[in-house]
């Protein structure tokens, strides 16, 4: 057993709208209904939430780390405002054809987390709306977890190809991700 409970989520799409054009500016970030208020209830519940994002806009020179620092810092400040908290992100910069061991799917981001952490990730939720989110986790041993946002929008009402995990649990965004957690662990406790 691991010795926190920890929660992984993908960044666009899954807490925040996402954007063909990418997410390159503060003004250009918006949560998801919902999102900033269920990563708190995961808080409240003693949930520490990290994120693992592939931010490809970096390698292709749409944005800045300066950029990507003041989107962050505003999600850290709505999280505050309803006592939330996001303990660490945990991003790849590279572009897709740098190759890089970091991008999701590949497994990089999560092993970088496990190191952080100090523990295996085997059996940790992981949370995106894409199935090379869910994969880069499932490689570590993570528990994946799909939400029907950004472009999991797509898969509402259909079966889930088989590029994901057969044992993916599905989600109708973060909030019910969070119900169903919070659930779940009342149940075993």
């Amino acid at each position: 057993m691991n010795p926190i409970k920890l929660v992984i989520l993908d960044r666009d799409g899954t807490i925040n709208q996402d954007s063909a054009e990418f997410i390159k500016t503060a003004d250009e970030w918006l949560p998801l209904p919902g999102a900033i208020e269920a990563i708190a209830r995961l808080n409240h519940a003693g949930w520490h939430v990290v994120v693992a994002s592939n931010q490809s806009g970096l390698g292709r020179g749409l944005f800045e780390v300066s950029d990507l620092n003041e989107i962050h810092a505003k999600m850290h400040s709505l999280l505050a405002a309803v006592g939330g908290r996001i303990d660490a992100v945990f991003y790849c910069p590279h572009a897709p054809t740098e190759g890089c061991h970091c991008r999701k799917p590949e497994p990089g981001l999560f092993e970088q987390i496990s190191d952080r952490y100090g523990f295996s990730l085997k059996g940790v939720p992981v949370v995106g709306d894409t199935a090379r989110d869910v994969l880069a986790g499932v490689a570590v041993g993570c528990e994946p977890h799909l939400v029907l946002t950004g472009k999991g929008a797509a898969f509402k009402g259909c079966k889930l190809p088989e590029a994901f995990p057969p044992d993916t649990l599905v989600h109708a965004d973060l909030s019910a991700f969070a119900d169903f957690l919070l659930e779940r662990e009342a149940v075993v406790v």
